[in-house]
């Protein structure tokens, strides 16, 4: 039984080499007419775009400078704001775009995770990216949602701390300048009073320490302002490391789809011979 297998088989090889033979052409045929189909399908599959914004997590203290977790240390979060009918409609209606033309092309990932002891203390950073057709849209859309991240993420009372800082220092700059102009008048004093007693010349001297001295604590005051308030801003609020820009994304080849529709096509035309012959035979 198993020699009669054999047979058929080989019979069947020769037959279809046979096939192949006498109908060369349709295997010819169908590489050629593959091959052609397949360039232009390539250049109507048309051009996607991707554009990548890289956003930084905020990492809130407590007043004590211990870390606090919550909402918008959360990765997740990221994922579940961007992909929100409300955000989604707010990106579009920034870049002028519609709502659906987002939905289900946007997507997120978190960038170099960190694993060990410190991973607890690693501020997490987030690629948000967002594919289309159209490259400008495309990257309006982009960043549009890593401004709403930022928004979203950042804790209330990291805003309130930076709205208390700027405030403060605004006051401690007011009064700077205003000692400044104190000095200013006394040095004018001074300068007057050459010609005055030595206790009143004293007295204004003694004035001038003052003022030195209490702009010494004012200036000392605005730098630990200033610091807290980068600090607050740089490190405790979240922020766009890197705005998105539109690259081209995975654009149909031309290259491979003429191959793909090479191989495609000679094998349906080697289908097209082996049947065609075996009725041709049968009609004989």
């Amino acid at each position: 039984m198993a020699a009669d297998l054999d047979a058929e088989r080989d019979i069947d090889l020769a037959r279809w080499g046979r096939a192949l033979v006498a109908l060369w052409w349709l295997p010819v045929g169908g590489l050629i007419v593959g091959a052609i189909l397949g360039t232009l399908l390539s250049y109507r599959g048309g051009t996607n775009y991707k554009a990548t914004a890289l956003i930084s997590l905020g990492q809130p203290l407590s007043p004590g400078g211990s870390l606090v977790n919550g909402f918008g240390t959360n990765p997740l979060a990221v994922q579940q704001i961007v992909s929100s009918a409300d955000a989604q409609a707010q990106a579009a209606k920034r870049t002028g775009a519609r709502a659906s033309a987002l939905r289900g092309h946007v997507s997120v990932s978190q960038v170099g995770v960190v694993t060990g002891p410190g991973a607890g203390r690693a501020t997490p950073l987030i690629a948000l990216t967002v594919n289309g057709a159209r490259p400008a849209a495309t990257e309006a859309a982009a960043n549009a949602l890593a401004e709403l991240v930022v928004a979203r993420t950042t804790a209330a009372y990291v805003g309130l701390k930076i709205r208390t800082f700027k405030a403060t220092l605004k006051q401690v700059n007011n009064q700077i300048e205003s000692v400044n102009k104190r000095l200013a008048i006394i040095a004018e004093s001074q300068r007057a009073a050459r010609n005055l007693d030595p206790f009143k010349q004293l007295v204004i001297i003694g004035q001038e320490d003052n003022a030195e001295t209490r702009l010494g604590n004012l200036i000392g005051q605005q730098e630990t302002l200033q610091q807290q308030l980068s600090f607050a801003q740089q490190v405790e609020s979240a922020k766009v490391i890197d705005p998105a820009r539109s690259v081209k994304a995975s654009a149909h080849s031309s290259r491979t789809s003429l191959v793909v529709g090479a191989v495609i096509g000679l094998v349906l035309g080697a289908i097209a011979a082996i049947v065609g012959y075996g009725r041709i035979g049968r009609l004989a």
